[in-house]
């Protein structure tokens, strides 16, 4: 992340708020989502045969991806970093003994975390400070490790619409999928696969039987892309 450290502290009080208005299209809460997202990976992660002992939540915000990685992966370690300040210290309270939260810039660069999960938080960074962000990641991720990385899908005409009206989402830049390959890609990274969720709001759920045969077509209104630090 760069330089919106203090946009998220100002938005700390009326974060929550706001994220509920951006999702309220779809009828479903911003917990839904989040849970859904990590008990996806969780499906991912066991085809790979991959058990996360050290994670990373980059781009923590207030914690609200953390709970679920700590129920649904179960690691021994999880840490959550942020540029927003305000952000870590509200999560650190809220969360409990559970989990690390410390700003960004104060994580030691060393490579003890075997998975990085990172929700909405490239399109708040500036096109020209990302490869430094990858850089960052680079650095704590062991050899072997997994990156997992979710975007908003700027395909999707209701995401588009609702990034263009978001308070939380006023100065971001955003990421389509093939942009975010080419980044993993030059980053060093092996591309796993990428998914794309989400295609159905609640009023639809019957529909949701469906998605698992709707993860490639690129309208879905999430993406993962999900990769590898090379073990050599």
């Amino acid at each position: 992340m760069s330089g919106d450290g203090a946009e998220f502290d100002a938005l700390a009080d009326s974060y929550e708020a706001e994220l509920r208005r951006a999702v309220s299209l779809s009828g479903e809460t911003p917990d839904f989502y989040a849970r859904e997202r990590v008990a996806f990976l969780a499906t991912c992660l066991r085809a790979l045969g991959h058990r996360p002992h050290a994670v990373l939540d980059y781009g923590c915000g207030l914690g609200n991806a953390s709970i679920h990685l700590s129920r649904l992966l179960g690691p021994a370690l999880l840490v959550g970093v942020d540029e927003s300040r305000e952000s870590v210290k509200r999560a650190a309270t809220s969360f409990g003994a559970t989990a690390q939260f410390v700003p960004l810039r104060e994580l030691a660069p060393e490579p003890r975390f075997d998975l990085v999960y990172c929700s909405g938080v490239l399109h708040h960074i500036q096109p020209e400070d990302r490869a430094a962000a990858f850089a960052y990641l680079d650095e704590r991720l062991k050899p072997g490790a997994l990156l997992a990385l979710w975007e908003n899908n700027p395909w999707n005409p209701v995401v588009t619409l609702t990034m263009n009206r978001s308070v939380i989402d006023r100065n971001a830049v955003k990421v389509p999928p093939p942009e975010l390959q080419r980044l993993v890609r030059s980053a060093g990274f092996e591309l796993l696969r990428t998914d794309f969720l989400f295609y159905f709001p609640r009023f639809l759920s019957p529909l949701r039987v469906l998605e698992p045969w709707l993860r490639k077509i690129p309208l879905g209104a999430q993406y993962q892309v999900l990769c590898r630090k090379p073990r050599a």
